[in-house]
């Protein structure tokens, strides 16, 4: 069980307050996984603040009961880099794009989550000193402990790869104890159930399963990244008002992929 040890500072940039890790919770360290669409709420391009402004009410909730939290977002709801190939752009310049929209996002919920108090960093696998550290294993590490939020953007600083890809990448590289992907769907089902209202659900599933049956999680890429590393990912409607605590105290919310 990870530990924490806390001081006060002065200084409001380090400041962080001692939360005490309630040890009723399911998990120590999340990773936590959304979508750019997620943040448009009911628009068709862009950044709703009530939905951001939601969302950051249940991370505090999470991280008021001294869970480690660390995110991940798209860029959809701004720009994707294999749309703007299909239309003729060159992809790594369109990937490019795609980065810097996770960028903008990421500032945005950084700036939604201090606003309820809770202390955070972003960091980004592009330097833009600027605005955001430069992605570092250890500092985010020290960060989580020291009970701030840590934000990543810029996926993986690379083009062609996701940020679902990141995301795994990130979860196993801080030691997250799963992969919470927030969605506006309750879980994994074996057809789409907004097309199909006999949809069955699955309450868990294996990552072999999950193949064989050709149903859509993450790419293939984070897929088997998550497998060979034995990180669970677990599939979650973040736009139900306390899903996200419930789910990390235990309860059976959405689909969990695992390979047990």
């Amino acid at each position: 069980m990870r530990g924490f040890l806390f001081s006060l500072k002065s200084d409001k940039s380090n400041y962080y307050i001692c939360k005490t890790f309630d040890k009723t919770m399911q998990y120590k360290r999340i990773l936590l996984k959304l979508s750019g669409e997620a943040l448009m709420g009911d628009r068709q391009y862009g950044i709703d603040p009530k939905r951001l402004k939601e969302y950051a009410q249940e991370i505090k909730e999470v991280v008021d009961r001294g869970i480690e939290v660390a995110i991940v977002i798209g860029g959809g709801n701004i720009f994707r880099g294999v749309a703007g190939a299909s239309q003729g752009m060159d992809r790594v310049q369109g990937d490019h794009m795609g980065m810097l929209a996770t960028c903008i996002n990421g500032l945005a919920l950084q700036s939604a989550l201090e606003d309820t108090g809770v202390y955070t960093r972003l960091q980004t696998a592009i330097e833009i000193k600027e605005i955001a550290e430069p992605y570092i294993k250890r500092r985010a590490i020290r960060h989580l402990e020291k009970g701030r939020v840590v934000i990543f953007g810029a996926g993986t600083g690379n083009p062609y790869f996701t940020t679902d890809t990141a995301a795994v990448l990130r979860a196993i590289e801080i030691n997250a104890d799963a992969i919470l992907k927030g969605t506006r769907v309750d879980g994994i089902y074996d057809v789409d159930p907004e097309k199909n209202k006999n949809a069955v659900k699955f309450e868990t599933i294996t990552f072999k399963d999950v193949i064989e049956k050709g149903l859509k999680v993450m790419d293939m890429t984070a897929f088997t990244l998550s497998e060979e590393n034995n990180l669970p990912i677990i599939v979650f409607d973040m736009n139900t008002k306390g899903n996200l605590l419930k789910l990390v105290s235990g309860e059976q919310i959405g689909t969990i992929v695992d390979n047990e």
